[in-house]
């Protein structure tokens, strides 16, 4: 077992952020201690509990399309030049729109449901998929495609067998990208327009000056955003056994 190099660095950050907050005084209102966000958890924990199952499903939901979205839209880019330059630029162009902006829009279209979520998430989080995915799927040398074709290797079978497994680095590079952006897309969502959620309950909490929910409800989404980078992480180590970089992990 490797040693939990991590676990010593955000002890070290909440002994010092415990520290910093008894011996400078700092108002509750402005900086709670750890301590004191911790017990706002224990105190609040059904009401969290609740608000993190709404926003994890969302992220989930979110993440999960945007997926089914985004590969299956980098495969068609790469196998025609012609929609590449078609629809390539609307994708960097539809990017560079504020999801902020928008958000109003589809809570007008759709009204304060999880649809409207769902297609915000869906927005902010394909993008790195879809780039990475594209560089994938171009990344498979010239030399190895004419070697397939040669030996008389049909498009599928050259796309199954060399593109795909080449590709799939990069994908997983735009998923662990994209998880984070999810879940800044779900409480950009639940900002603009909800009744439940841990952005919800965020905007609560800074209303009232609670700052303990506030931080409690930060921590939550941390622990989240940790667990589907470490999902994706998993996942990839289990199809990509053979990469370079898993290897070398192993051997560390």
């Amino acid at each position: 077992m490797s040693f939990p190099y991590s676990s010593v660095t955000f002890i070290v950050i909440f002994v010092a952020w415990e520290a910093a907050v008894r011996f400078l005084a700092i108002s509750p209102i402005i900086l709670p201690a750890p301590t004191a966000v911790f017990a706002d958890m224990v105190v609040h924990w059904r009401d969290l509990a609740l608000a993190a199952g709404t926003t994890t499903w969302e992220i989930l939901l979110g993440f999960t399309l945007s997926i089914l979205i985004a590969v299956p839209l980098a495969i068609m880019l790469t196998s025609s030049r012609a929609i590449e330059k078609a629809i390539y630029p609307v994708i960097i162009a539809a990017q560079t729109i504020p999801k902020i902006a928008i958000a109003p829009v589809l809570l007008a279209w759709f009204g304060f449901g999880l649809r409207p979520k769902i297609i915000i998430v869906i927005l902010i989080a394909f993008f790195p998929i879809v780039i990475n995915s594209v560089v994938g799927m171009k990344s498979l040398s010239t030399q190895t495609r004419n070697l397939a074709r040669s030996m008389g290797a049909t498009w599928s079978q050259i796309f199954w067998r060399f593109q795909l497994p080449n590709a799939l680095p990069s994908i997983f590079a735009g998923m662990k990208v994209a998880t984070t952006l999810a879940i800044i897309g779900a409480i950009v969502a639940e900002f603009v327009g909800a009744d439940s959620g841990l952005g919800y309950m965020m905007m609560l909490a800074t209303s009232e000056l609670d700052m303990a929910r506030e931080f409690a409800a930060i921590t939550i989404l941390t622990v989240i955003g940790i667990i589907f980078f470490a999902a994706i992480e998993w996942t990839e180590r289990l199809v990509l056994p053979w990469h370079v970089s898993i290897r070398s992990d192993r051997h560390d």
